[in-house]
């Protein structure tokens, strides 16, 4: 994730993904902000919410709630609104354009409620919903596994691959963490 994010440093909107942006970037000014927010606050949101799900201190009494706060931060108000926006122009038509616009919608509305809970004191809640959250946080590195394998397996059109990736980047993952707690080992 880190030399995705490093691809767009400095800021050059022919690069990489954003090859096959050029519609949205020079259609819609804005497109870049966002775009540039989701992925710079991308390897922040995934490091800071592996260390809070850690949950060590590294000898540091807040360690664990400061990561947290880092998390909830980005996510609330950089992340998941960009990835909100972008998902309205996400390749592969309207199958991909939904599933990321609701990906977008849980992964802010299930780390907003993670905040509430660790407010309210109800620990145990906190941290099923701060799994839910980083699940969906998660989907950003197994969208890129699923492409691989799907690519590397069946050789499909790229367009059918965001399709299908634009789901089973954050679909697995959420059912994994329900199983998970389901079952009390979350």
């Amino acid at each position: 994730m880190l030399k995705i994010t490093l691809e767009y440093i400095p800021l050059d909107p022919n690069v990489s993904f954003l090859m096959i942006k050029q519609t949205e970037v020079g259609q819609r000014p804005e497109y870049l902000s966002f775009f540039y927010t989701h992925v710079y606050t991308s390897i922040f949101v995934l490091f800071t919410g592996f260390l809070a799900i850690l949950r060590k201190d590294f000898g540091w009494k807040s360690f664990h709630r400061n990561m947290g706060k880092i998390y909830i931060f980005l996510i609330l108000i950089l992340a998941a609104p960009s990835g909100i926006y972008m998902g309205f122009f996400a390749n592969g038509g309207i199958l991909s354009k939904i599933s990321f616009v609701i990906l977008g919608i849980l992964w802010w509305f299930s780390t907003f409620r993670a905040y509430q809970l660790a407010r309210q004191k109800k620990f145990t809640q906190h941290k099923q919903w701060m799994w839910r959250s980083f699940a969906f946080t998660f989907s950003a590195i197994t969208l890129r596994m699923w492409k691989v394998i799907i690519v590397y397996l069946f050789h499909p059109n790229p367009m059918d691959v965001y399709q299908i990736i634009a789901w089973l980047g954050w679909i697995p993952n959420i059912l994994l963490i329900e199983y998970l707690i389901t079952k009390k080992h979350l």
